[in-house]
């Protein structure tokens, strides 16, 4: 990585906007760096993004990323602000004029539409709302889903769409020994779900979720896996797509074509693989709740793009009263920067963000992470994405490209902060919530028991 200047030189001021995987790591970079500071600002009281809201409950290990985060927040030359909302709290003119450059790492925080009828049923979600109501996010704690009906669907091949089908399929011992919010735990424990399917429109060589992810399947305690060995039987294109693959990709088809292989053994719940379906429409009932959803059986054509899905004109109902749609996240408009609307990304090169209607750059403003690149790849993936932006904003720096702020001053962009945020969360304030929450989980055998409002969270913080 480029050196960003001579340590005798001014100090340069970076602000990052979100607090996930890609903010953490562009941070790490930016440090590593003479004369930097990092101001990092989040929406929400808590940091981590996805670390915190996103992964399942049961993957604790996962989590175990936060020490790394936690190693870089104790550098003198970060700040973190929580409970300060990018649009709301702070305007695009306000960071130009306290900072050099602005590294926007927002995420994906909306879900892609299917785009066919009866999507809006009551009972038809997206995996992001019930993912995120299971991790306690403020913003979806009051969510309702229907967990009285026999049989659910998630639409998707993903590890979210793995994950969704997971919980729904664990049992209530398990489900209660994890940091997943109360409310989830209690709907859950109480779900009579029995039935689950995972749809997939591609073949098994296609489909988007890990090894890691798919073995776990095989391991439910409380639900069988059936998958029908004709779906997941490879054509000449997917063989050949396999052949030249990694071998993890190789290990990953032995474990779902192992599947085929094994007698059901009675447990409580089954889950249902299907590859090559395509939903055509969710069906509903008088009351405008799910009450089906008819799918397309397909086969698999290689052209110029690939190998794609083609519907062979076969259609079949799937009794079902709850939909989870997990065909990809999307990120959303960020107040005063251009936005491309197809990719739900911001437009950039190399991290640069530039305006789109006339071609040039929008000095000192980057981008990293999934509002860069589209959600693609787990999280470290975002290290190398965040290395590339910090590489480009050094670059500018370097050439003289970044901002030169009015009031570079750290103290007046705190006051500032303050003044128009006086519930402001700071990363010793959050060490306080953590350190709660650990603490409330430790005699339940739990490894946190999350706050779910902000309300509850900032009343939480010690107050000198």
């Amino acid at each position: 990585m480029p050196r960003l200047r001579e340590p005798a030189a001014r100090v340069t001021r970076v602000a990052i906007i979100g607090s996930g995987p890609a903010a953490f790591y562009a941070a790490e970079a930016l440090l590593k760096q003479p004369d930097v500071q990092v101001d990092m600002l989040e929406r929400l009281p808590t940091p981590y993004g996805l670390v915190r809201g996103g992964v399942a409950p049961d993957h604790q290990k996962i989590k175990s990323v936060i020490a790394i985060y936690e190693k870089i927040a104790a550098n003198p030359a970060f700040r973190y602000f929580g409970n300060v909302e990018y649009g709301r709290d702070v305007k695009r003119a306000d960071l130009e004029s306290h900072f050099h450059a602005i590294l926007y790492a927002t995420g994906a925080q909306t879900d892609r539409r299917l785009g066919i009828p009866g999507e809006d049923l009551i009972g038809s979600h997206s995996a992001t709302e019930f993912v995120a109501w299971y991790n306690g996010h403020p913003d979806f704690r009051d969510r309702v889903f229907d967990l009285s009906t026999r049989s659910a669907a998630v639409i998707g091949m993903g590890n979210v769409a793995v994950d969704v089908a997971r919980i729904l399929c664990l049992p209530p011992r398990q489900l209660a020994e994890t940091d997943m919010a109360d409310e989830a735990i209690e709907a859950l424990s109480k779900s009579q779900v029995r039935e689950v399917y995972m749809l997939g429109r591609r073949g098994v060589v296609q489909a988007a979720f890990t090894t890691v992810e798919v073995k776990e399947l095989g391991e439910l305690e409380d639900a069988d896996v059936i998958v029908d060995a004709d779906e997941c039987a490879l054509d000449p294109a997917s063989a050949q797509e396999l052949a030249a693959g990694r071998p993890t990709l190789k290990t990953k088809v032995d474990i779902v074509q192992g599947f085929t292989q094994k007698t059901p053994a009675g447990k409580q719940r089954r889950l249902h693989i299907r590859f090559c379906v395509s939903p055509l429409e969710i069906l509903g009932d008088d009351r405008g709740r799910v009450r089906g959803l008819k799918i397309a059986r397909n086969r698999l054509v290689k052209d110029d793009t690939g190998i794609r899905a083609e519907p062979t004109g076969e259609v079949v109902e799937l009794e079902v009263g709850l939909v989870f749609r997990s065909v990809g996240y999307k990120g959303v408009p960020l107040p005063e920067l251009p936005f491309d609307e197809r990719r739900g990304t911001l437009p950039h090169e190399k991290g640069r963000v530039f305006d789109p209607a006339t071609g040039s750059p929008l000095r000192g403003h980057y981008v990293s992470g999934w509002i860069k690149r589209g959600p693609s790849g787990v999280i470290g993936n975002n290290k190398a994405d965040s290395v590339e932006t910090v590489n480009t904003l050094v670059e500018d720096a370097k050439a003289g490209l970044l901002g030169s702020p009015s009031s570079p001053d750290p103290a007046a962009f705190e006051a500032l902060l303050r003044e128009r945020q006086p519930r402001l969360v700071t990363f010793a304030d959050w060490r306080a919530l953590d350190r709660l929450e650990v603490e409330a989980g430790a005699p339940q055998g739990r490894p946190r028991v999350k706050f779910t409002t902000i309300e509850g969270m900032l009343d939480a913080i010690p107050r000198d």
